[in-house]
């Protein structure tokens, strides 16, 4: 074959493939019908995967879905009840009237065959479906609709792909209880080997640990609380301590680590986030830091510091404003090349739902991102911990501990999540309430409120509060920590700071 042919054969390419029918399989639609109309069991096969809209043939779709209807309803299917529903509807007249329900029952091979002629159906509903997405891309590409970026044209299709792969309506199946029984033991197993605590990834906090089993796969975990309570470092502090322990558990088996932490920092850039790690790991103040204002001993063990730190398996993304399309992605990415063990979310108010999609209010769109969240926890089989702003009605109470009410504003988080933690600091708001000598009439009434002041101070001097306000799959309660300002640092309580 010459070089001409061949730029004939790729210009003729496009031009066959615009002439290619859809994949459709009327045959199969046709036979399934007629067993379903022969035998209402056969529904059964096909009920739990099988929708109207995967017919290619419009009327095979109406008809099937008259027949579902009926069935559900617990009543009989079959040509003498559908009769009247079909001539009524006029869902027959394209196709020639009742003669075509004749033509559906001499279709009919056996009701025994009816899960894999739906199987046939569903398979070429997917294929169309690919089709569709593809030509989708192929317009984007050209610039038909316009509108969109070329990365964001790339999410728009993975997004497509994504959602078509989740949302095919793919079999569901009962796990024996013999078989969930085995998953049990193997999970009863792993605590005993592990002093009876923790079965999942540790968050490096004791008493977290011991009311949660850990951090575990597939679970949505929202760490949520006001500015300035110290979210962030508390997160960090789970992700450092996680991904220490995949590392530790690697150099006792030898190898390479077999997963990694992934931290999502919407709001600081990767540099800051890396500085608060080896403040807190170094002791070393990370405002003198930034100032420079630190001596050789301190510059020294902070340089040491961050070599141990760097072989860590810890990655940092500091998109701003990223989409949960680009998150799905990259995670995704990760854990085929590195392997995932958890993802660390901050904060999920600054994400932007998929790409493509439009919400019509904010709610509508934190509870995408959310449900998005945990669809990522499910899919790549990792906790998700997502950090989430509260609302300012906190402020307005007298006890500003939050509740899970002050959740409610920001759609289904509460709903979605597996666990919910908020994170307090009484000794923030105590500092703001500082007595001013100009406030009272007398010098005796200062002195005894500010002595009042400061033994307030002392007792909740470097002390925080992690409300574990909802577990599925476990108690609730308040755990105690130790805050260190300076370093930003979070620790258990009674082994920092013991009075």
């Amino acid at each position: 074959m010459n070089m001409t042919e061949n730029d004939q054969q790729k210009e003729e390419g496009p031009l066959a493939l615009g002439l290619r029918q859809p994949p459709a399989n009327i045959e199969a639609e046709q036979a399934l019908l007629g067993a379903l109309l022969t035998n209402n069991r056969a529904y059964d096969r096909v009920s739990d995967f099988l929708a109207a809209e995967h017919f290619a043939n419009r009327v095979n779709g109406r008809i099937f879905e008259a027949i579902a209807r009926r069935i559900e309803a617990g009543q009989l299917a079959d040509p003498v009840t559908m009769r009247a529903e079909l001539e009524h509807s006029g869902v027959l007249e394209s196709v020639g009237g009742m003669g075509y329900m004749a033509k559906l029952l001499g279709s009919m091979v056996g009701i025994i065959n009816a899960g894999d002629y739906g199987r046939a159906i569903h398979d070429a509903w997917i294929r169309r479906q690919l089709i569709d997405i593809g030509e989708t891309v192929v317009n984007n590409a050209f610039g038909i609709s316009g509108g969109l970026s070329g990365p964001d044209q790339i999410e728009a299709g993975e997004e497509a792909l994504f959602k078509l792969a989740t949302e095919k309506g793919k079999e569901g199946d009962f796990v024996s209880f013999n078989r969930a029984l085995a998953g049990a033991i193997e999970v009863a197993a792993q605590a005993f080997e592990n002093d009876g605590h923790v079965t999942g990834l540790t968050s490096g906090l004791r008493d977290l640990d011991k009311k949660t089993g850990g951090l575990h796969p597939s679970d949505l975990l929202i760490l949520a609380g006001r500015p300035a309570m110290g979210k962030t470092a508390l997160a960090t502090k789970m992700a450092f301590s996680a991904a220490r322990a995949i590392m530790e558990d690697t150099s006792d088996k030898g190898g390479k680590p077999k997963g990694s932490v992934a931290i999502f920092s919407l709001e600081m850039s990767a540099e800051q986030l890396a500085t608060r790690i080896l403040s807190e790991q170094a002791e070393v103040s990370g405002e003198r830091i930034r100032r420079g204002d630190i001596g050789q001993k301190e510059f020294d063990r902070f340089v040491r510091v961050s070599h141990e730190l760097s072989s860590l398996p810890l990655v940092i993304d500091d998109t701003p404003a990223i989409s949960l399309s680009a998150m799905r992605t990259r995670c995704r990415r990760l854990k085929r090349t590195q392997g995932l063990s958890l993802v660390v979310v901050d904060y999920l108010q600054l994400m932007r739902p998929s790409v493509g999609t439009r919400p019509e209010s904010r709610v509508l769109e934190i509870s995408m991102i959310t449900q998005g969240l945990k669809a990522i926890a499910k899919e790549l089989e990792v906790p998700v911990l997502a950090l989430s702003q509260l609302s300012r009605q906190v402020e307005s109470r007298e006890d500003k501990r939050p509740m899970l009410s002050d959740l409610r504003e920001s759609g289904s988080i509460e709903q979605d999540a597996d666990a919910v933690m908020f994170v307090y600091r009484d000794e923030y708001y105590l500092q703001q309430r500082q007595p001013k000598e100009t406030a009272f009439d007398s010098m005796d009434k200062y002195q005894t409120a500010m002595e009042d002041w400061q033994r307030r101070m002392g007792l909740v001097h470097n002390k925080a509060e992690l409300i574990l306000e909802k577990q599925r799959h476990g108690p609730t309660g308040t755990i105690n920590l130790f805050f260190e300002g300076e370093y930003t640092r979070f620790a258990d309580l009674d082994t920092m700071h013991d009075h």
